[in-house]
């Protein structure tokens, strides 16, 4: 199966066949732990998310770790990416995959830093703290 038909059947545009698992990975999943919270994930605490702001923050070691990404992008979560950890050659994966992701739920990617990078729902807002919108005789003026 075609890299663009595994995206689009698991964002669930099409009609999942079942192929597109890796044999290796889905023999390595017990039946009790498929919904298990991996431990590099990090989730803000219930009260953040009764009132809708949520930001997760994942630490990936491997491209087989995209799924959690793309399940959390998916729920309207945006998701920090560091990707300092990984080697070079998944890492690249793992950022075409977020930026398809973005792509097909018209979200938005940015890089924060080397490696890090941020997703964001078509819903959210992304408030820049650069200071070229502040007026020059501000708090810290020495002059």
């Amino acid at each position: 199966m075609g890299s663009v038909r595994k995206a689009s059947a698991w964002l669930g545009l099409v009609e999942d066949d079942g192929r597109y698992y890796d044999d290796e990975y889905a023999e390595g999943q017990e039946a009790g732990d498929a919904w298990v919270t991996d431990p590099r994930v990090r989730v803000a605490s219930e009260s953040a998310s009764q009132e809708g702001r949520r930001i997760a923050t994942v630490s990936p070691d491997g491209f087989r770790d995209a799924r959690g990404i793309g399940e959390l992008f998916r729920d309207g979560v945006p998701v920090i990416v560091n990707l300092t950890a990984m080697e070079p050659g998944d890492a690249k994966r793992v950022v075409d995959f977020a930026a398809g992701l973005c792509f097909g739920l018209r979200g938005s990617i940015e890089r924060v830093a080397t490696r890090v990078f941020l997703l964001t729902p078509a819903d959210t807002q992304i408030v820049s703290g650069d200071p070229a919108g502040r007026s020059q005789d501000g708090f810290f003026n020495q002059s």
